[in-house]
């Protein structure tokens, strides 16, 4: 699996409306919703945190989501498919997909939905990881 083939996934769920802890694009995604559902549509599974509030000034540690989700902590330029942990306010992180240089999909919860727009924001960016090379997908 490529972090290209999850960035289209990603970026085909531009659209989909915004809710706070959401899952289902059907029923709406949050910024980890819509990492865990681009990460169910190219067969990985999701483990990704939930019951958080939209602004903390503590983050369940992202490097053990990250870890069992097959993601690595990228070194160099990101690249289409990296993901990356924003500081979107001084008590609120956000997470985005990288889908090329110049542009990001996320849920942004001001506009309803999930969105792209031009990005990384320069000196949001806190981490971001890629998909481990050779990882498979979920059985």
């Amino acid at each position: 699996m490529s972090g290209a083939t999850l960035a289209a996934a990603a970026e085909a769920l531009a659209g989909t409306r915004f809710r706070l802890h959401g899952r289902d694009p059907a029923t709406g995604l949050d910024c980890i919703g819509l990492l865990a559902a681009a990460l169910r549509a190219i067969g990985r599974e999701a483990v990704l945190p939930s019951g958080y509030p939209l602004r903390t000034h503590r983050l369940p540690d992202p490097a053990i989501w990250a870890e069992a989700c097959g993601f690595v902590a990228a070194e160099g330029a990101a690249r289409a498919g990296d993901v990356l942990l924003l500081r979107a306010g001084p008590c609120q992180v956000h997470f985005a997909i990288l889908l090329d240089r110049a542009r990001i999909v996320h849920a942004h919860a001001g506009r309803g939905r999930v969105i792209i727009e031009p990005g990384p924001p320069g000196g949001a960016v806190v981490a971001h990881w890629r998909l481990a090379p050779g990882t498979p997908a979920a059985g």
